[in-house]
């Protein structure tokens, strides 16, 4: 069926429809209703129904006579290490860890945290917790023992999972000295750690609370799979975004799965076999979905990828991977792309590779600028589909579904239409709908789709208070945007990024895609700063292609001159700075308000997500050297 005759059978029936994707997972007790609406706004879905997350990732592809395909294949260049995990292994593996865990008390609705990098061990210790009924929360490898800590007191963990360390280009990251000191800053504290030893750095361990990994399962018996309703929570992922608290994201089970495995083969296009790769990190929400669960929900092979973009060893790594591994359908961030292109800015590496098998490239995460798609469209020779969600959501809200529809148009600089379950509207500040074309803030009607968060962990005022309360009956993204008279999405920037200069509401996104326009603009970033005339007005950081050599002023001139010329004088862009690259969190989001904070003079949180602080003192030079903050 065609797109929209699918969504519209949607929209006309959705607990029919929910209900039908509902079949394509293995229930131990069918659902007998896909909606719960006794808790609205805090929606529920397959409330009656009872499953298991890891049965149905692992063990029924075994029972369908699959053992022997691969289920994971980890890949580290950063190590040298490469290693193919089966179906029938990762079953062996899962309930061998999920009896150890079991025999040490841990049961249903128990909290596991696990603090680990990018190795196959990462997916074993998520799937055994969802093996037993145990709920993980997985933080990514590497943060400070303060925001350990905070996580630790929000979840309760009774046991947490680590290793000793992780490895980046360059340098080895010591976990265990990390967890050590969030375990004792922390006032909860978890019965036992256990410790996957990696040999680039060992940890020392404490006698009585820390186990190595293969001595803590060793006499395990194997742990069946325990049976979970399709409302509680297989697992909890804390996100602080750009500003700072971390809120608890909950994701019910049986939501989940049906979400993900009817997303696998109708939005990404890959089935029973096929390899799919998605270039994330476990510790980010695009991990949890289509690194371990949903490729493995569909029978896929997923690739586990310990590296980098760029500089592992070349800008050529991912074409390495995807050539070396079959990859079909590939998933990654658009600043990845602009890795890659600023180092390689004629692609050529990717010449070296048969690339012939990769079918669609999904980019999501932050906001692909149309230099990049086009790029990368060019390169690769596949559609490149820009698609859109958050860790809330767990799933796309707007993309292209290319496994139901092929056909389907990409249009640069759209995030595409909206998935079965979204109703998106575009609203204004009285919570009105607006006219196509018309920028507004980006909302959901609810209830959203299954797979969603029902609230946040510990937290439901904090849940409404966020996410409900701006506009009733909706749930806000915090994204501002526009929809087209086809039902296209355009995502500009974040609600917080749409800046009034004198009077005139303009996204910041928009002058951000006219400058990476410019043949010498890598990456680029449009945040608005205070002025005593206008209110605000707009200013622009540049990072330049590799190789540029002309003088800056020049380069910023033409900048300007672009602005004024496409989107007009009442942008009032004059304001510009060359800076070598931006401050991100560690999935790729650009810390636009944290840059705006630093040109106004203004105190902020550092978020525990940056990538590195030291670009924060590098972003505050460049501004000194045009007399900001004034």
């Amino acid at each position: 069926m065609e797109y929209r005759a699918v969504y519209e059978s949607w929209r006309a029936d959705p607990e029919s429809f929910w209900m039908a994707a509902a079949g394509d997972i293995d229930w131990v007790t069918q659902p007998t209703r896909a909606l719960s609406d006794e808790k609205a706004p805090l929606y529920e879905w397959f409330v009656d129904g009872v499953m298991n997350t890891c049965w149905n990732a692992v063990d029924r592809h075994v029972a369908a006579g699959r053992g022997d395909q691969a289920a994971i294949i980890h890949d580290s260049p950063v190590t040298g290490a490469k290693r193919v995990v089966t179906y029938a292994e990762l079953q062996e593996l899962t309930a061998r860890l999920g009896g150890a865990l079991a025999r040490k008390g841990v049961g249903p609705g128990d909290r596991v945290m696990i603090y680990m990098p990018m190795v196959a061990e990462a997916a074993v210790a998520m799937l055994a917790c969802a093996r037993i009924g145990a709920v993980h929360s997985v933080v990514f490898g590497g943060f400070a023992s303060n925001e350990l800590a905070v996580r630790i007191d929000d979840c309760k963990p009774k046991a947490v999972i680590a290793a000793s360390c992780g490895v980046e280009p360059g340098r080895v990251v010591d976990y265990k000295p990390l967890l050590d000191g969030a375990i004792e800053q922390a006032e909860h504290k978890p019965g036992f750690t256990v410790i996957l030893q990696r040999p680039q750095r060992p940890a020392t361990l404490i006698e009585g609370r820390d186990k190595e990994w293969e001595a803590f399962q060793e006499g395990a018996s194997p742990a069946p799979c325990a049976p979970v309703g399709g409302a509680d929570p297989l697992y909890i992922l804390y996100t602080s975004g750009t500003t700072g608290q971390p809120k608890g994201v909950v994701r019910p089970a049986g939501g989940h799965a049906v979400a993900l495995n009817w997303s696998m083969k109708n939005l990404y296009g890959v089935d029973t076999g096929d390899v799919f790769w998605a270039a994330s990190d476990v510790g980010w929400v695009v991990g949890h979905s289509y690194i371990v669960y949903g490729p493995l929900f569909r029978g896929c092979t997923s690739i586990l990828y310990e590296g980098k973009p760029v500089g592992t060893p070349d800008a050529g790594a991912f074409w390495r991977v995807i050539a070396e591994h079959g990859v079909k359908s590939f998933f990654t961030a658009p600043t990845a792309f602009r890795a890659i292109k600023r180092e390689d800015p004629e692609g050529e590496l990717a010449g070296a590779y048969d690339l012939s098998g990769l079918d669609y490239l999904f980019l999501a995460g932050e906001r692909s600028d149309s230099d990049t798609v086009n790029w990368a469209q060019e390169r690769l020779g596949v559609p490149v589909v820009d698609h859109w969600w958050q860790t809330e959501t767990g799933w796309a809200i707007t993309g292209l579904p290319v496994g139901l529809d092929p056909d389907l148009e990409v249009r640069v600089g759209s995030t595409g239409l909206a998935m079965p379950g979204y109703d998106v509207r575009i609203l204004d500040e009285g919570g009105h709908e607006a006219a196509p074309g018309t920028l507004g803030a980006v909302a959901v009607k609810l209830p959203l789709p299954p797979g969603c968060l029902p609230t946040l962990w510990n937290a439901e005022a904090r849940f409404r208070n966020a996410y409900l309360e701006t506009f009733p009956g909706y749930y806000e993204t915090g994204d501002a945007g526009m929809k087209d008279a086809e039902g296209y999405l355009h995502i500009m920037a974040r609600t917080d990024d749409v800046i009034n200069v004198a009077g005139h509401r303009l996204s910041t996104g928009a002058m951000e895609e006219v400058l990476s326009d410019h043949p010498d603009v890598a990456e680029c970033a449009v945040i608005g700063v205070a002025d005593d005339l206008k209110g605000q007005v707009p200013m622009g950081f540049l990072c330049l292609n590799r190789g540029v050599e002309r003088p800056h002023e020049e380069i910023i001139a033409e900048c300007v001159a672009l602005i004024r010329e496409r989107i007009g004088p009442v942008a009032a862009f004059r304001l510009a700075v060359i800076v070598e690259r931006l401050p991100k969190t560690r999935s790729g989001k650009i810390l636009r308000a944290i840059m705006g904070k630093i040109a106004d003079g203004e105190s902020f949180r550092s978020p525990a997500t940056i990538d590195d602080m030291a670009i924060l003192d590098e972003i505050r030079d460049s501004l000194a050297k045009i007399g900001f903050p004034r």
